[in-house]
C-alpha cells in the first residue's frame, strides 16, 4: 500500500533527466511498494526544433557532463548518428504522448515507456519523435502495437498539451528550477527532493527518500 506520491516533472529528451533515470529506478524497485511514481512530462522543446551545429555542442558538452557525474552511457548511433545528422529534429510531445498512450493501456508501463524512450534515444540514437519507433517501443514492452498506436492517436493534440501545461503549473507551485524536478508528496504535503548530489548513487536518494516515509506499524 504506497503512503507516498514521488512526482517527477521531466522530459524524455533532457539530458539531465537521462542523468536522473538510476535514481528514479531505484526507487521504483526499492520502494514502490510504499511509494507511487507519478509522471509528468514538462515539454522541454515544445515545438519542433531542427538541431543545429550551436545547439548540438551544447548538448554535447552536457552529456559528457552528464556521463562523468551518473555513470550513464551515451551510444555511437546516438552520438555519431543522430547529434552529427541534418535535419535531426527535436520535438518533446510526441515521447510524452507515447508514456501517455502507454500509461493509458497499462498504467504500471507508464514509467519503464519512458526508460525504454530515454534508452532508445541517448544509446541506441533512435528518432523518438517518431510514431512508429514508439509503436516498436511499446512492442518491446509487451504491449500490443496496434492498441497503442490507437492509444497513441486518442493523447495526441490537445490531451498532450493540457498535460504539459498541468506539469508547468505543478512545477511553478513546487518552485522547481526545471526538468528534472522531483517532490515527495505526504499526507497532502509536497516537498522538493534534492536529488543532484546523488547522480551516480542511487542507494543514498532511495535512503533519502525511505527517511521521510511514515513509519511502518
Amino acid at each position: 500500500m504506497a503512503v507516498a506520491t514521488l512526482h517527477y516533472i521531466h522530459d524524455p529528451l533532457c539530458g539531465w533527466c537521462y542523468a536522473a533515470q538510476p535514481l528514479v529506478s531505484a526507487v521504483v524497485d526499492t520502494l514502490g511498494g510504499r511509494v507511487a511514481l507519478k509522471l509528468h512530462g514538462g515539454g522541454l522543446f515544445d515545438e519542433p526544433r531542427t538541431l543545429e551545429p550551436e545547439l548540438a555542442e551544447h548538448i554535447v558538452h552536457a552529456d559528457e557532463r552528464i556521463a562523468s557525474l551518473s555513470g550513464q552511457p551515451f551510444g555511437k548511433p546516438y552520438q555519431e548518428g543522430l547529434l552529427a545528422e541534418h535535419g535531426t529534429v527535436l520535438f518533446s510531445l510526441p515521447p510524452i504522448a507515447g508514456v501517455l498512450a502507454a500509461q493509458a493501456l497499462d498504467a504500471g508501463q507508464a514509467y519503464p515507456m519512458l526508460v525504454a524512450i530515454q534508452n532508445a534515444h541517448y544509446q541506441q540514437g533512435l528518432r523518438v519523435v517518431e510514431p512508429s519507433v514508439l509503436t516498436e517501443l511499446a512492442e518491446t514492452l509487451g504491449l500490443d502495437g496496434e492498441a497503442f498506436q490507437q492509444s497513441f492517436a486518442k493523447v495526441q493534440g490537445t490531451p498532450t498539451l493540457e498535460h504539459v501545461q498541468d506539469s508547468r503549473r505543478l512545477l511553478g507551485e513546487l518552485g522547481g528550477q526545471g526538468f528534472p524536478t522531483l517532490a515527495l508528496e505526504i499526507h497532502g504535503k509536497r516537498q522538493l527532493l534534492p536529488h543532484h548530489y546523488d547522480y551516480g548513487r542511487p542507494a543514498n536518494f532511495v535512503n533519502r527518500i525511505a527517511a521521510l516515509l511514515p513509519a511502518v506499524h
